[in-house]
């Protein structure tokens, strides 16, 4: 597979993750230990916020108001993309049941979660779009109760517009806490809040390691590293349009890895060509940003063919692919590891992070490889139940028994054995684990 590296990253995802895993476990600890004073102390040192910590009608209407009518509808608009195709994703899951054999039936359920907790950020950039994308799917898959939780700011509190989308997109309860005490604080069950089954959500390296360290007594999402994407593009992409993609996603973040793959040497260069210049045009965080990301962490990659550049995009299994090239539907077809894929030039990853209705809440780092991205389905145990005849059962009690033996779980043998007997008296049979 011939592919030429014209810009090779000099850091990965990885090279610079600190280790925050003690400092996480020890807040974990104390806040499980010393429940709502504790989480409160952490709060108050790291929000700098001291007010209510669930959020009053009263203080919620009244950041409603600050919100202007014209972010109001379009946090409607996004709300609704993103509600129709969650209703859609649960269509697909039905209730289901087969009869295996004669009178013996075999089903599935899907039952929601009773409690989601939804993790919002709010430091850097506030992420409106990630509270209509993690409550909504949350009220659609039938949660009983959701928490919205988000950073609250020193004598701010919750940005407006997160607490109008989570509102409007069902929370029931809106809490003002980031970070690891906020994961916490849903996990544990505290303020009165209902323990929380699942954690979903996008946050800082602090929240992702406390949502990895509490897996296995609450459900999450995934565990999430730095967002990345990458373009595949041909002789027919516009290189101004793929190098304003390339830096409006690396500038999430220092850390944040953009790719462009293409089979044109003269597409590729003008890209890296155009890059500086409108990183050097954003609003001076957002540059910082862009400028490290593609210093550090981007790469551009020229292939000999198509199929070389779709080998290689799924070798990286993006977070976000976008296809700019000819002949879309070979690349839906071909392509297999990604988080979502945006075809044609008439589509955007910022279309998907804000309003056009697919979860922007997708697998990093290579995780896409093995999963999807947030849905409705995350919120919903697909749960399997069986009944029988007592002479449908005859069948699967012999195999049960002799498997069992040839196993040496002879006590799984023998909860098959007393029904043979009790619904077939005077029958004998094999039930012996050898010829």
């Amino acid at each position: 597979m011939t592919r030429t590296y014209l810009k090779k990253a000099t850091l990965t995802a990885q090279s610079n993750a600190s280790d925050v895993s003690e400092t996480v476990k020890s807040i974990l600890d104390d806040i499980e230990a010393g429940g709502d004073t504790s989480a409160l102390e952490y709060a108050a040192k790291f929000d700098g916020y001291e007010g209510n910590i669930l959020l009053t009608k009263e203080e919620i209407e009244a950041a409603i108001a600050k919100v202007p009518e014209k972010l109001k509808a379009d946090i409607r608009f996004a709300h609704d993309n993103v509600k129709r195709f969650a209703e859609l994703q649960k269509s697909t899951v039905a209730d289901v049941e087969m009869e295996i054999s004669s009178g013996f039936v075999a089903g599935q359920k899907a039952i929601p979660v009773d409690a989601a907790g939804c993790y919002v950020p709010g430091g850097r950039y506030s992420h409106i779009a990630s509270a209509i994308m993690t409550v909504t799917t949350a009220k659609v898959a039938g949660c009983k109760h959701i928490t919205a939780c988000s950073p609250p700011r020193p004598g701010v509190g919750v940005a407006p517009a997160i607490v109008y989308a989570a509102h409007i997109c069902g929370a029931d309860k809106i809490m003002a806490m980031g970070g690891v005490q906020g994961v916490a604080a849903m996990t544990f069950g505290l303020f009165g809040l209902p323990k929380a089954n699942i954690l979903v959500g996008p946050g800082n390296q602090f929240v992702a390691e406390a949502k990895r360290i509490l897996f296995g007594r609450v459900g999450i999402d995934m565990i999430a590293g730095p967002t990345d994407s990458l373009i595949l593009a041909d002789k027919t992409a516009d290189p101004h349009i793929v190098a304003t993609d390339l830096v409006s996603q690396a500038e999430h973040g220092y850390n944040s890895p953009v790719w462009l793959v293409t089979d044109d040497r003269a597409l590729a260069e003008d890209v890296m060509n155009r890059v500086p210049a409108l990183i050097d045009d954003l609003p001076e965080m957002n540059a910082d940003n862009a400028r490290a990301a593609w210093r550090d962490y981007a790469e551009v990659i020229l292939c000999e063919d198509r199929e070389v550049m779709a080998a290689t995009s799924d070798e990286y299994a993006p977070e976000h692919l976008t296809v700019q090239a000819e002949d879309i539907d070979w690349w839906l077809e071909r392509l297999t590891c990604y988080g979502s894929l945006f075809l044609g030039e008439e589509t955007t990853v910022a279309y998907g992070d804000k309003a056009s209705g697919t979860n922007h809440v997708l697998p990093t780092s290579g995780a896409a490889n093995y999963t999807g991205g947030l849905s409705v389905h995350k919120y919903m145990k697909i749960v399997t139940w069986q009944r029988a005849t007592q002479v449908a059962s005859k069948e699967v009690a012999i195999a049960t028994a002799r498997i069992s033996r040839l196993e040496g779980m002879e006590g799984h043998a023998r909860s098959a054995d007393v029904r043979l007997a009790k619904y077939f008296p005077g029958e004998n049979f094999d039930l012996s684990a050898v010829e």
